[in-house]
């Protein structure tokens, strides 16, 4: 993966007949080049007089702008994600890196994170070096109060977009892939409940991203089925991560809670560290579930259960609705559904409720016929 590429790939000076490119306007103009693509696509956000200085490098420059035609792509293929340091994503990078790499593409990684460049900024620089697809890993289309225009923009101009985890309502004509979040949270309280629990906390993130939404409607299903009075009172909504994680099982275990339904795997160890703070044991007072099941999950202490995501087959999905649309912008483009799978490990045992009402069965009589 070529995680370096656009700076690498606007680096080399003007030599000759060589062409100016997006890095030659920047340097000349003194902005960065997310300005200077905001200033080709006219996009808001730039004051007039940096507006002013762009153009009047790129006429000093000779620097052309112009859309490429379809057949005129690079064969680069953007790949946004938010982070690098939750497991998650590295997992769907290398997936749908390989799988595009056999498809004849060079995959660009771009890192969206507070302190860099944003996902428009990369959108905006990635447009302008004619990429021939963009896909977006958990993403902004996921975030219901965020503005999604710019998605739309890039269906109109015809560059083909997957959309991974969280599609939003509005977004219903790009093409996306996800798991089934509702599914995800049936499964861990089925199982919990199976283990005799019913105090089950969820530990979400934002309540304003789409999966959150899903998560929770599972996991209210999942108890309305098996019978278990809802308490919303034990559904809490933090931030994704280990401090979101403990942040949320400190709200949920003075509540009486056995056990905790969580977001992510990372979410989990942060229940499971403010556990033990409270000089609980996992999983003899309390179980914990995460969500992913991307990182080295069975060598924790306990090794964490988790409903995993099937990135293998999503990754696969991500490829064929990408290729789809180069070959035709114009198919209809749905949101594909993957089963997520429980993996059950250490971290979830019997409710302490059942493990004392075992305790206090009598033992069985030992009958005459057993005594001869």
């Amino acid at each position: 993966m070529f995680r370096n590429f656009l700076r690498r790939a606007s680096s080399r000076p003007i030599v000759g007949d060589v062409k100016p490119r997006l890095k030659h306007v920047a340097d000349h103009a003194g902005v960065s080049q997310a300005t200077v693509s905001r200033v080709l696509n006219d996009r808001p956000g730039v004051a007039e007089a940096t507006r002013r200085s762009v153009l009047q490098a790129m006429a000093q420059l000779g620097y052309e702008h112009g859309r490429l035609r379809p057949a005129q792509r690079t064969g680069l293929v953007g790949l946004i994600v938010p982070e690098l340091d939750n497991p998650v994503f590295p997992r769907f990078a290398q997936a749908v890196e390989s799988r595009l790499a056999r498809e004849g593409f060079t995959t660009v990684l771009c890192t969206s994170t507070p302190s860099g460049m944003g996902e428009t900024d990369y959108l905006d620089v990635l447009q302008a070096h004619a990429v021939t697809g963009i896909v977006l890993v958990s993403g902004e289309h996921a975030d219901t109060s965020a503005d999604h225009q710019r998605y739309r923009d890039l269906r109109v101009a015809g560059v083909p977009l997957v959309l991974v985890n969280g599609r939003d309502t509005d977004l219903g004509d790009i093409a996306a892939v996800t798991v089934d979040h509702a599914e995800v949270t049936r499964l861990a309280v089925g199982h919990l409940v199976s283990l005799g629990h019913t105090r089950i906390g969820l530990a979400l993130g934002p309540s304003r991203y789409v999966t959150a939404g899903r998560l929770q409607l599972g996991y209210l299903d999942g108890l309305e089925r098996a019978g278990v009075p809802i308490d919303h009172a034990l559904i809490t909504d933090t931030i994704y991560g280990i401090e979101g994680g403990h942040a949320a099982g400190a709200m949920l275990l003075p509540s009486g809670v056995t056990a905790v339904v969580c977001a992510s795997d990372r979410m989990a160890l942060g229940v499971i560290r403010a556990a033990r703070e409270r000089g609980l044991e996992v999983p003899a007072d309390l179980s914990v579930v995460g969500f992913d099941d991307a990182g080295p999950n069975a060598f924790f202490d306990p090794p964490l259960t988790s409903v995993q995501q099937p990135f293998e087959a999503m990754s696969s999905a991500v490829v064929q609705l990408l290729t789809a649309q180069i070959a035709d912008s114009g198919a209809a483009m749905p949101e594909l559904t993957f089963r997520p799978e429980l993996v059950v490990r250490g971290s979830t045992g019997p409710a302490p409720e059942a493990i004392a009402a075992r305790d206090r069965s009598p033992e069985p009589r030992e009958t005459l016929a057993g005594r001869d």
